[in-house]
């Protein structure tokens, strides 16, 4: 996101929330049958029972009969049928949770500022900022005319006379079920808006354009884009991406604003069906960056936007295991990759040597840091560079001044203070870059945040090295975070490496086998599970329960080798790492034995489901939410969306047989065994295009089928989102409604329903 402020922009989201700041659903805003109470006069209710009808398959010689192929057919009216079935069910089951459920969002409700605004950023003569009502389920992305150089004050309660609204979501949603905001870019000249919008959940959207003052649409002819929009200089044309039948961004296309689409040029094919595809706008304003790689290499190309028409220049040509991105700046074309080191490192090209030797340029070394430290990106402005990096286990950002010439750090440089270490603010915090837009700032927003500290949003003095909160959330009804106790601790997994898994809980709960305890974990593609602050969280916190994240094997919080150690044929690392983790807990006497519910969700699902497979004893209850949970199926066929982009991380079991067999060793659906296993929630959307709806239908159905468990006391039951994606419900009453319920289904059956004593 290079323009606006919070919530403008693009990026995949992992719950539609762009204009969606942390608020709570209303009484009555979502109707799921939980309000019928369990009566012991009423006998229990019977789970769906879907036929059986075997469909074999055969790869490297071992023949799988799988009964239940056909849950997968999502567009299937059976299937659909079945999943209405499964939700009344749910209903049904969990019906008794309804006064919990109204308990715990009503206390997120009486923590949150519903009504709230975010912290304006400038750009080009405005005020950027995004703007909640109390009621409304999704937020206004506003701007106000810059007429000082200091930050406006601007009322939360009422709206500037000179506010202009850009997005109104309310207004936008109006008459549907769903609603997300794929991207909201202004033009050069600010006055035209162009944004996308999702309405189903499957994120493809349509886009609108419209004059700003007045609100004429002068274009709407694309329909079912990707994510990303880019302005040409001179607001004449639209770039944008386009995706293949197995929802891959495979194409750009150039789009001149007011004409048909079918008039439209594509400037690029990605054809490698294992490359992923992106555009962004540079920060100088002069590129178009078209970013495309697999998960071991990449290819950067890039446009000048003054010349819209001109031809796309490739930095380097893909080379297998080279891996790099680049951030255009000014003269300079900063390029962070790993071709000399493993964790990454920054190098410089000159736009001039670019220009002239395209991908013959030389790359010269700009900046490495110290030790086992992964870099992972650079934010580079007119006099500073900001790198974000992973150190000790955390993230944070240290600042580079440019040299005069604009080039890099020499060692008389760093000697004498030109990298500047952000402040450390907590032992477990969170610090990333915030929303800059302007090239020539001389000041760097940052967010940070920890388990206990709200996320707040602070700008950093490069030149004095210090650092100004400008907002902090407000936790409204009295949080005290020196009421509850955040730490770290180092578990020995199986093979002997040392996990990091954080632990978070009231300072009252007492360490001697007794409390109950909620294991969280994700675990692939490098992504790593963050301090974060939730007020949900603290619904659980104040029932006495103690919070772990397990950092295993297959993310990023180590460095780039913890993900390798975690991938393809050592997969199995990740699983045994979680397992280690939730031993750890009640060996440790941390939580009891009988009363540690888990979490995880998509690649986390599969986390989880391969866990309990592997120890189903150690949990007492499971929500698996959009859970990969069918995963050699999904694999095995490369029609289906995203499976061959995803080799790179799981294998290619079509191809290798031993991948093939490693991934059928842990595969959940595939493992489910006969034994007592805990509860379990899946939660999931019709219209999930990442993990499609019948992988967690046919793993319930087989759970049903198979597990030893007393299901009228540790229930299967799943429920299914009609009209949502990956990230569920898209308002944001709604979606708190949403993580009140599974919350709630976890509560119950660890026995944490009651909130704790005061001291």
């Amino acid at each position: 996101m290079r323009r606006g402020s919070e919530g403008v922009g693009h990026r995949p989201p992992c719950r539609p929330t762009d204009l969606l700041p942390e608020g709570i659903v209303p009484d009555g805003a979502y109707s799921s049958g939980m309000d019928r109470t369990k009566s012991s006069s009423v006998p229990a209710p019977l789970a769906p029972h879907p036929e059986a009808r075997p469909l074999s398959r055969t790869h490297h010689g071992d023949t799988v009969v799988d009964p239940y192929a056909w849950l997968r057919q999502a567009d299937d009216p059976e299937v659909v049928s079945l999943l209405e079935e499964e939700n009344v069910y749910a209903d049904a089951v969990t019906g008794h949770l309804a006064p919990l459920v109204d308990e715990i969002f009503t206390e997120i409700r009486t923590r949150t500022k519903e009504t709230d605004l975010s912290v304006p950023v400038e750009f080009h003569g405005w005020w950027y900022y995004s703007r909640t009502e109390q009621g409304k389920q999704y937020g206004r992305l506003c701007r106000v005319p810059a007429t000082s150089g200091t930050r406006p004050i601007v009322d939360a309660e009422t709206a500037p006379a000179d506010e202009q609204v850009l997005v109104d979501g309310d207004v936008e949603a109006a008459g549907g079920e769903y609603f997300a905001l794929g991207a909201s870019e202004v033009s050069r000249s600010g006055t035209r808006l162009a944004f996308s919008v999702d309405r189903s959940g499957d994120e493809r959207f349509d886009v609108v354009v419209r004059e700003i003052d007045g609100g004429e649409v002068v274009d709407e002819s694309l329909r079912g884009v990707g994510y990303g929009l880019v302005w040409s200089a001179d607001d004449r044309y639209l770039f944008y991406t386009r995706v293949d039948d197995a929802w891959r961004p495979h194409e750009v296309w150039r789009h001149e604003v007011g004409r048909p689409a079918d008039e439209d040029v594509r400037i690029y094919l990605e054809e490698d069906e294992t490359f992923w595809m992106g555009i962004d706008e540079s920060r100088d304003e002069r590129w178009l960056v078209v970013s495309t790689g697999s998960r071991s290499s990449s290819e950067v190309h890039l446009l000048d936007l003054t010349d819209p028409e001109g031809e796309l220049r490739c930095v380097r040509p893909r080379t297998p295991g080279l891996e790099y991105d680049v951030e255009p700046a000014g003269d300079e074309l900063l390029v962070v990759h790993n071709a000399e080191r493993v964790d990454f490192s920054v190098s410089s090209v000159p736009v001039s040597a670019f220009l002239e030797a395209g991908q013959a340029a030389r790359w010269r070394p700009w900046w490495t840091p110290s030790g086992d430290e992964r870099v992972l990106a650079v934010d580079a402005f007119e006099r500073f560079v900001a790198v974000s990096l992973r150190s000790g286990g955390l993230p944070t950002v240290r600042v580079v001044h440019r040299g005069g010439d604009g080039g890099g750090p020499d060692e008389s440089t760093v000697d004498d203070g030109r990298v500047v270490e952000i402040p450390a603010f907590a032992a477990l915090g969170t610090t990333s870059v915030g929303e800059n837009p302007e090239w020539r700032t001389s000041r760097l927003q940052i967010l940070q945040e920890s388990f206990l500290t709200p996320r707040r949003v602070c700008e950093f003095d490069p030149q004095g090295g210090t650092v100004e909160v400008l907002k902090q959330r407000e936790v409204l009804g009295g949080y005290d975070p020196h009421a509850y106790v955040e730490e770290r601790v180092w578990v020995t997994a199986d093979d002997g490496t040392r996990v990091p898994m954080s632990l978070v809980r009231r300072a009252g709960v007492p360490l001697d086998g007794t409390a109950p305890g909620l294991l969280r974990g994700y675990g692939a593609y490098e992504i790593s599970s963050d301090p974060a602050f939730s007020v949900t969280t603290l619904s659980a916190l104040d029932r006495g329960v103690v919070m772990a994240v397990a950092h295993v094997r297959g993310g990023g919080e180590m460095g780039r080798s913890w993900w390798l150690r975690g991938r393809l044929a050592d997969k199995v690392n990740s699983f045994t790492d979680l397992v280690s983790c939730a031993r750890y807990l009640r060996d440790e006497r941390i939580v009891a034995r009988d009363r540690l519910a888990l979490e995880g969700g998509s690649a986390g699902g599969l986390l989880v489901g391969a866990a309990v497979n592997l120890a189903p004893e150690l949990f007492r209850a499971v929500h698996a939410a959009v859970p990969f949970v069918d995963a050699l199926t999904t694999i095995l066929d490369p029609s289906l969306p995203l499976t061959v982009v995803e080799w790179e991380e799981w294998g290619n079991p079509l191809a290798d047989p031993k991948i093939y067999a490693v991934m059928k060793a842990y595969s959940p659906y595939e493992n489910v065994r006969a034994a007592q296993y805990p509860a379990i929630l899946a939660t999931s959307s019709l219209n999930d295009t990442r993990v499609q709806v019948g992988e967690p239908l046919k793993w319930v159905t087989r759970l049903r089928q198979t597990v030893t468990s007393d299901q009228g006391e540790r229930p299967v039951v799943m429920r299914t989102e009609m009209v949502a994606g990956h990230g569920g419900r898209s308002g944001r009453y709604d979606a708190w409604r949403q993580a009140a319920f599974e919350l709630a289904f976890l509560l119950d059956q660890i026995g944490a329903a009651e909130i704790m004593a005061e001291e």
